[in-house]
């Protein structure tokens, strides 16, 4: 097993602010859009610092205990470890061993000790800061999850289209087939303006293309103004995700899209395809 690069103890964590946006292309038009924000944890960064005794959330942000917003361990990842640890092993696992840089997740925080993360994406850096894989973890609301990582092998460019086969049953209006064409995009802090960042997932099925999404975030720190902030700002907001997943599902029925009953999840929990460009 290969040593971890040494970190930046100053790496800090964030918040990411943003839109949400999501339009269905067939057989009835359905688009939407609501803002969100989530958490950038640089999990190597945090994991030195609270061996160093010197990790501090603020007052308003906690780690494994109840906050106003909080991350915790057990939402990822198996029992008895930390999502580092978890992280590490299936990257491992699945015979990856030179993301020893930064490990940056994204993922929504808990509000009030509640959360619904459709999708977290792991961010696996290499010693050099370069983006070795990513690890896209889907829940669905039946209370199943999937992890798809996509290993390009040579290394991920900003904007790269990489593609999966999907195998694992989201929506009772989509199919389990086709394939997912992920795009990752980070604009770099510069003359006073913070990090940025875009995922894009489009969704194609047997008939061509679906669904289009992204998620997008301008960073701030995670702080107790900005956590504040956010919690006024965007009240409720995880309580409202899962209100909203089942806001568009009802309109979806009247617009008499077909219903689909949910198959049986697939026997592995991570699917690991080397990504290739897309096809079409």
């Amino acid at each position: 097993m290969s040593t971890p690069a040494p970190q930046s103890f100053d790496t800090p964590d964030l918040l990411l602010v943003g839109p949400v946006r999501h339009k269905r292309l067939r057989p009835a038009r359905n688009a939407f859009s609501y803002g969100v924000y989530t958490l950038r944890l640089p999990l190597r960064a945090r994991a030195a610092r609270l061996a160093q005794g010197t990790q501090r959330d603020s007052r308003l942000f906690a780690t494994n205990r109840f906050g106003l917003l909080s991350f915790h361990d057990s939402d990822h990842g198996a029992e008895g470890q930390t999502a580092l640890q978890w992280i590490e092993s299936m990257l491992h696992e699945n015979g990856i061993h030179d993301a020893t840089g930064e490990i940056f997740l994204h993922t929504f925080p808990r509000v009030l000790g509640y959360v619904f993360n459709p999708v977290s994406f792991w961010f696996c850096e290499r010693a050099d800061g370069t983006l070795r894989a990513v690890v896209c973890e889907v829940n669905n609301t039946f209370g199943e999850r999937h992890c798809y990582l996509l290993d390009p092998g040579s290394g991920v460019l900003n904007g790269t289209p990489l593609t999966a086969r999907k195998v694992f049953h989201v929506s009772p209006f989509c199919k389990v087939q086709g394939h997912y064409t992920f795009r990752f995009m980070f604009a770099s802090p510069k003359c006073g303006k913070p990090l940025r960042s875009l995922a894009c997932i489009d969704y194609d099925d047997g008939e061509g293309p679906l669904l289009l999404t992204s998620i997008a975030g301008s960073a701030r720190p995670l702080d107790a103004r900005n956590v504040l902030r956010v919690f006024f700002g965007y009240p409720l907001m995880t309580f409202g995700v899962v209100a909203k997943i089942h806001w568009q599902a009802l309109k979806l029925f009247f617009k008499r899209v077909p219903f689909l009953s949910k198959p049986t999840p697939p026997a592995a929990n991570v699917s690991h395809e080397r990504a290739e460009l897309p096809t079409r």
